[in-house]
């Protein structure tokens, strides 16, 4: 059987200004780990180049989407990469990486940065760099709807994302009036976020429009789930939808670094401070 999601809950993302190159308003606000697993938490940016420089990560993987701009990364370990529109990069931190991501020299980007929690199991794993372009990613398409799938799959299309947690990520393009389904397994917790236009969502057709998360409802332990979603009948309609296996483990979070309990914690801030995150 498979069940039709709903929506549990709609939030307005708040914009603050933190500095004159750099504004942020938060999706998923970090603490709410048992909510949102396996996701950490979700920041929507805009900044100029400057704004970030290098800093460690450990025991997480950074999910970026470029919404504007052009975004250069650069870490020690695992890769770097020249990001435009439309454009993700998934970095797994593992065991650790010191990097850095700045706008082009001109440059404002406007960008997603997704945390994904890594189990116990991939806390210490080998860094890698996924650089995942718009136009190589594998595409859904139906009356209406175009579905890029960056990690996961969409009615049997599949990302050849590597995954240590089970996520999927698409980004559902909808002409006027258009409707199309999107599959999770029952066991995915996640959510949407709106980029563009209005549209409704879920079973019970609850309204969203562009600046809003919208969290799905459970799937009642169900092997299968699908998602509705339909464009309003005078507005264009353009969504991100994250979705994941739960981790379910404790998480221990400081600064850049989650674990799973404060000694480990304590270790990940002598190991960079020894230089066992390298250069």
């Amino acid at each position: 059987m498979t069940i039709q999601r709903g929506i549990r809950r709609v939030k307005t993302v708040q914009y603050q200004t933190n500095s004159p190159i750099h504004r942020n308003g938060f999706i998923l606000e970090p603490g709410n780990w048992e909510e949102h697993d396996p996701f950490l938490f979700l920041a929507e940016d805009f900044f100029q180049k400057g704004t970030f420089d290098l800093h460690p990560h450990r025991g997480i993987e950074t999910v970026t989407y470029v919404i504007d701009g052009i975004l250069e990364h650069f870490d020690n370990k695992a890769g770097e990469g020249k990001l435009e529109p439309g454009d993700v990069q998934w970095m797994t931190a593992g065991s650790g990486v010191i990097h850095k991501e700045d706008p082009a020299p001109g440059s404002t980007v406007h960008s997603l940065q997704l945390w994904v929690n890594l189990p116990s199991a991939h806390k210490m794993t080998t860094p890698r760099y996924q650089n995942l372009k718009a136009s190589d990613m594998p595409v859904r398409k139906e009356n209406g709807a175009v579905i890029r799938i960056f990690s996961g799959s969409s009615k049997g299309i599949k990302a050849e994302t590597l995954n240590y947690v089970p996520v999927t990520m698409v980004e559902i393009e909808l002409e006027p009036g258009a409707t199309v389904n999107q599959d999770l397994p029952g066991s995915y917790s996640g959510f949407l976020y709106v980029l563009e236009g209005r549209g409704t969502f879920g079973v019970d057709q609850v309204e969203g429009y562009a600046g809003q998360a919208l969290f799905m409802s459970g799937a009642d332990g169900n092997d299968d789930s699908e998602l509705t979603v339909t464009a309003a009948e005078d507005s264009k309609l353009r969504v991100l939808l994250y979705a994941g296996e739960p981790v379910r483990e404790p998480v221990v979070a400081y600064g850049p670094f989650v674990m799973n309990t404060q000694e480990e914690i304590r270790q990940a801030f002598k190991d960079y401070q020894s230089g066992k995150f390298g250069e």
